[in-house]
């Protein structure tokens, strides 16, 4: 059987088995609670999908995500081809987002499933610059089957697809700047900004570039936890630099302009995407 077979038959079969089977309900003396009826109000409690660059090797990333007081419902390697491994059931809670927040949601651990994906660390070159490897193919490819089965089990909505960088800015900069976003984008995925709408919104903020006020208000609409201060304090500055590292990897230096602007507008202003599959009550 070739390898691509081989990692595809394990990966499918990884994906088929891994919600398990909850116990069969009782009461403290073993009587069984009676289940026949099933209310229509209701949904998962996974609402947030939340993606990691480990920074480590393959074995040190098992080790500290299986050993250590940090963990992840799945960690997905750089091998060729690469392997998914689930470390926690995606019925519990997994200690991966820490002190988090996206809109009004606070404390993601409670509420989402995390990736970590087996990626080095950053480098810092003799020049000043930072090098960060690409992710490469093949583990894209598997990461993008892995997203597409657990969005499909919960019904994530595509906005809630997000990285560390983006619930914890001020602290955390993975899955980092090659992480390709765009292909997660192609795949129906995560919202994207219109390429037209972003050329026709560039002049206007070339012409006359919004107020730090503005931006805040921008980031914070689309989910940011950021200070409404009016000033391009650092709290800020960490907030414009994710956005810009997700949608313009290019230059993420954190300051505002306008290109940043047009991508921010581009996407407060498109359609909301739909739910993937059924998605039951509105949430």
């Amino acid at each position: 059987m070739r390898p691509a077979l081989v990692w595809l038959v394990s990966l499918l079969a990884l994906l088929a088995g891994c919600v398990s089977n909850p116990p069969r309900a009782t009461l403290a003396d073993g009587r069984p609670v009676d289940t026949r009826y099933t209310a229509v109000g209701q949904d998962s409690r996974v609402q947030f999908l939340i993606l990691h660059a480990t920074e480590e090797n393959l074995a040190d990333s098992l080790r500290i995500l299986t050993q250590q007081d940090v963990s992840a419902h799945y960690l997905l390697t750089d091998d060729n081809p690469p392997v998914a491994y689930r470390l926690v059931d995606e019925n519990r809670r997994a200690w991966h987002a820490g002190a988090s927040q996206w809109g009004a949601a606070t404390q993601l651990n409670a509420s989402s499933i995390g990736i970590e994906i087996v990626h080095p660390a950053s480098q810092c070159l003799p020049d000043g610059s930072v090098l960060q490897a690409p992710y490469p193919p093949q583990q894209i490819e598997a990461l993008v089957q892995l997203v597409k089965a657990i969005v499909a089990r919960h019904q994530i909505r595509p906005e809630r697809i997000l990285g560390h960088s983006d619930i914890a800015p001020q602290r955390k900069t993975d899955p980092g700047p090659a992480f390709p976003w765009r292909r997660l984008a192609d795949e129906g995925l995560i919202p994207w900004p219109d390429a037209q709408r972003v050329a026709a919104l560039l002049p206007g903020y070339q012409q006359d570039l919004p107020d730090v006020a503005w931006f805040q208000a921008g980031l914070a609409r689309w989910g940011y936890a950021v200070p409404a201060t009016g000033t391009l304090d650092d709290a800020t500055r960490a907030v414009v630099a994710a956005f810009q590292m997700k949608y313009r990897p290019a230059r993420h230096d954190g300051q505002p302009d306008a290109e940043t602007a047009a991508l921010l507008q581009a996407l407060l202003q498109a359609p909301r995407m739909p739910i993937p599959a059924a998605a039951g009550a509105p949430r």
